[in-house]
């Protein structure tokens, strides 16, 4: 079997891409990032999303963004709830050409030519490290920067849910047996993984599987 490389962060969007890159064929060695995010629960959710989906390989590195914070799920500002004009303040700087930066140092370690990010352009916040022009631009600079790139087949960066709906993934997931209620993509989830149901994250979610006809699997605080 081929092996990639997939981000998996615990939420919904990547367990899904996980499970994509498990259909296409691969071996899919599993990343997560510790990168002084303040609802660690998502990091739980990673590794059980990996085990039940069959991930050849999960690890989790520490990349410390809170010590440059400037994001409210790094920093002490307050998670806003859903809405707003403009690149909310859950934007962490650069934190997707980190993330792939330590998924491709990886790939090329295991000789892998494939890397898996769960980014999506349609239902999203607005950050522009998930739009289709930065998944074109890492990719380019991928194969500029790596031997593997230089002196291999060259390195590819799939992100299979970029133009897709939250409904779509929401089905696509559930085709493909993915099970969301081991998921947490809330930005202020407890310890226990439970969401807010407030905040744009939870908003986007809970659209995708009212808009898929689909119960929502979600755990809530009580009262939420």
């Amino acid at each position: 079997m081929k092996k990639a490389v997939a981000l998996v962060s615990g939420g919904m969007d990547s367990a899904v891409v996980l499970a994509i890159a498990r259909e296409q064929g691969f071996a899919v060695h599993a990343l997560s990032v510790r990168y002084g995010q303040r609802h660690t629960s998502e990091l739980d959710a990673a590794a059980r999303v990996a085990s039940a989906l069959g991930a050849a390989a999960h690890k989790t590195v520490a990349i410390d963004l809170r010590s440059i914070g400037g994001s409210a799920l790094t920093d002490d500002i307050e998670v806003p709830e859903a809405g707003g004009e403009g690149i909310p303040v859950t934007y962490v700087p650069a934190r997707n050409t980190i993330m792939l930066s330590a998924a491709l140092g990886w790939a090329e370690v295991l000789g892998a030519a494939d890397i898996f990010c769960g980014v999506n352009a349609v239902d999203y916040s607005g950050y522009p490290d998930c739009r289709p022009e930065f998944i074109e631009a890492f990719e380019r600079l991928a194969n500029l920067a790596t031997k593997a790139g230089v002196e291999g087949a060259g390195i590819r960066v799939h992100a299979p849910l970029l133009h897709m709906g939250k409904d779509e993934i929401v089905r696509e997931g559930l085709r493909l047996g993915v099970d969301f209620a081991q998921t947490v993509s809330c930005y202020r989830a407890d310890d226990q993984g439970l969401a807010c149901g407030h905040c744009d994250a939870c908003q986007l979610r809970a659209a995708g599987f009212a808009t898929a006809g689909v119960a929502d699997p979600t755990r809530y605080i009580t009262g939420a």
